[in-house]
């Protein structure tokens, strides 16, 4: 009798997690899994602002892949995802074609950039841990040709971060701590540097406690951010963004570095293989499965869940990747088993929100209790202290967590 093969594409949050509960789940003779990644290694998209600003090594924010699965029961293969064929039961992969009794698709995200006319060619994108090396690279750059040119360019100390969305201001409170350190390092007066927050909403982290977004642009107001909200932009150039002053006439703001924060896609992927979505999100069965295939899950950023209280998709964070993974895994499990008919739903359990306003400094609400300061940045890396225990166990945390806590 052949096993079932279970295919896992991508080794993100909702991944690894699902492949972590398959194999404590499933005996080997029940089923082969196979986790597909285009990197061996995870990293920690939550963190990736920190490596992008220059306060977090860029190795501290991932680990092997090989460090949490179980060989003995999970296939590992390094490639891309070309093609997802759900009527042929297969994947398309840069190594060749990989065919699924069952599939979890667990790609992330894509940046969304609304067709904003030149953010692609002049703009920078904190999405993995080589575009978070490429802006920390970048920005130590422009200080340090700022500081020995003879006629200085004051534009490259001019930096706009698209968006006040959770990508934006953690970017903003890491970037405020680093400018200081970067400005003594260069010997260059710290009144020169201009950092801009740019956002088409009209407020900071939309859908967030108003009393904790004040408090939260005020801190960063305090440390030299000029936020510009309900500002749509409308071009990015050579030179830096060109935004909509809401009287139809266009206003320049020239900057060295322009970071876009402000949008998330799914996987394009998704759009290829035929599989219903919006914008490359697919609105899946209460059981995380893709509408009309009972043998695709979708989980993560490629996911769409409905928030039925206020009738709009919940956030594509972390802490829901994480508990999709565990749902799914355990839906595969029954499947496997013949179990079909209890299948479990569903259900986001938002323990908390925080947002890092660098270091030492965050705002969030946990357990109902608004938090600001030291006490909201403790809870920040205890949760991130704990997404590493969930995936890696005690090992993981000690390697890799975050114990600074004041």
């Amino acid at each position: 009798m052949n096993k079932p093969k279970i295919v896992v594409l991508g080794a993100g949050y909702g991944g690894l997690m699902t492949v972590t509960r398959l194999q404590k789940a499933l005996g080997q003779d029940e089923a082969n899994i196979v986790l597909v990644n285009r990197h061996d290694y995870h990293y920690e998209t939550t963190w990736l602002h920190e490596a992008s600003a220059g306060t977090l090594h860029h190795d501290r924010v991932r680990y092997d892949v090989d460090s949490v699965i179980n060989r003995s029961k999970v296939e590992f293969v390094r490639a891309e995802v070309e093609d997802i064929k759900p009527a042929e039961k297969k994947v398309v992969l840069s190594t060749g074609e990989v065919e699924y009794d069952y599939l979890v698709i667990a790609l992330g995200g894509e940046s969304e950039t609304f067709g904003i006319p030149g953010l692609k060619e002049h703009a920078f994108t904190i999405s993995n841990v080589n575009a978070a090396r490429q802006i920390r690279e970048h920005i130590d750059y422009q200080f340090a040709t700022y500081a020995t040119e003879t006629e200085k360019d004051e534009n490259r100390l001019r930096i706009v971060v698209g968006g006040a969305g959770f990508t934006g201001i953690e970017f903003l409170g890491e970037l405020v701590n680093r400018v200081p350190i970067l400005c003594r390092e260069y010997d260059i007066d710290y009144s020169k540097v201009r950092i801009y927050c740019v956002e088409a909403a009209p407020t900071v982290l939309p859908g967030f406690d108003p009393e904790l977004v004040q408090y939260a642009v005020a801190q960063l107001e305090k440390k030299g951010v000029e936020f510009k909200i309900g500002t749509p932009i409308k071009e990015a150039t050579t030179e830096g963004i060109k935004v909509d002053k809401g009287d139809g006439e266009l206003e320049e703001i020239k900057a060295g570095t322009v970071i876009w924060a402000a949008g998330v896609r799914g996987s394009s992927l998704i759009e290829k293989s035929g599989i219903e979505n919006m914008r490359a999100r697919v609105k899946v069965d209460a059981d995380l499965r893709a509408p009309g295939h009972d043998n695709v899950f979708v989980i993560g950023d490629c996911s769409l869940v409905i928030n039925e209280e206020i009738n709009r998709p919940y956030p594509p964070t972390a802490q829901i990747s994480m508990q999709q993974g565990e749902v799914c895994a355990r839906n595969i499990v029954k499947l496997i088993r013949g179990d079909q008919g209890t299948l479990e739903t569903f259900k986001p359990d938002i323990k908390g929100t925080v947002c890092s306003l660098g270091d030492n400094d965050a705002i969030g609400v946990v357990y109902g209790k608004k938090l600001t300061g030291t006490k909201a940045s403790f809870m920040k890396k205890m949760i991130d202290n704990r997404a590493l225990l969930m995936i890696g166990g005690p090992g993981l945390v000690l390697k890799k967590g975050k114990f600074n806590f004041i």
